[in-house]
């Protein structure tokens, strides 16, 4: 975690354009920032505000580039901000003032995961104040537009060149995850859940080769439960535009610590199987072409 003022924050977010053979993928991870702006305001402490990160997600994706498609990510946390909901995705009950515009908070939001987060976990609030209509104004300007206009110029760029898009939107999720959410799983989490929105946000085939892929490696996987993705998935997949988006969440001990949020020893291996996997989905993006 880095704590940073307004004037020294870096850019909202990195972007690694394709090397060599350009190829219409684009992928983006919306949740490994680690630059905390110093008018965030938080009541918690700096390292349980850690525990929303998808840390190292944008270095396990790292081939991507090198293989053809571009890879953006936030630098942002979505603590702060979240670029996976949509603008008025706002708990009303957090704000000082009226919103000036309807507002439609979502199951998650009411759990205290919205736009803006309430809670890092079921019993623990982020803040003891509620923010003005115009800092949360500010943080949409400043770090969730940048991201999503360079995200939409990436995808679109993608589309106008090639007539199709493969969108892979790229999480991690914590080894408590059904707890967080309050479901009642009867079985362990997944390796990996493949979310595509119940099957409306991508062709079968690729969600096919994804989930075969990492089969074959031994992990295990699920689709869409307990995550079928959110605003950016629904928003770019389209299938039947040859716009494909899908959402890959990674369970965060197979390469990181939760409590330190440092890479395990598991790192290095599930980076390179992860290179393996991209380049299958690289191949299968080129021979739609």
């Amino acid at each position: 975690m880095t704590e940073a003022s307004q004037t020294d924050f870096p850019a909202p977010l990195t972007l690694q354009l394709p090397q060599g053979e350009v190829l219409p993928l684009v992928c983006d991870s919306p949740h490994s920032g680690t630059y905390y702006p110093a008018d965030f305001g938080a009541a918690v402490a700096p390292g349980r505000l850690r525990g929303g990160e998808d840390t190292h997600v944008d270095a396990l994706w790292e081939a991507v580039p090198r293989l053809g498609g571009t890879l953006l990510a936030a630098t942002f946390p979505r603590v702060y901000i979240d670029p996976n909901r949509t603008l008025d995705d706002i708990d009303p009950e957090l704000l000082e003032g009226a919103w000036p515009s309807q507002l439609s908070p979502g199951e998650k939001t009411r759990l205290g995961y919205g736009l803006i987060w309430r809670n890092i976990d079921a019993a623990t609030p982020i803040y003891d104040r509620k923010l003005t209509v115009a800092e949360v104004q500010a943080r949409i300007d400043r770090y969730y537009r940048p991201y999503h206009e360079a995200l939409a110029e990436a995808v679109e760029g993608a589309y106008r060149r090639f007539g199709a898009v493969w969108h892979l939107n790229l999480h991690s999720m914590p080894n408590n995850a059904y707890e967080r959410l309050k479901i009642q799983s009867p079985h362990p989490l997944a390796d990996f859940v493949l979310g595509d929105r119940d099957g409306t946000t991508c062709e079968p085939a690729l969600v096919e080769l994804v989930e075969r892929e990492l089969r074959a490696m031994g992990y295990t996987v699920a689709r869409n439960d307990p995550y079928k993705g959110v605003q950016l998935i629904a928003k770019i997949g389209r299938p039947a535009e040859r716009r494909n988006s899908l959402q890959i969440e990674i369970r965060r001990p197979l390469y990181m610590d939760e409590g330190t949020r440092e890479r395990n020893a598991g790192f290095a291996s599930l980076q390179r199987n992860l290179g393996l996997v991209t380049e299958s989905i690289a191949a299968y993006v080129r021979g739609q072409l």
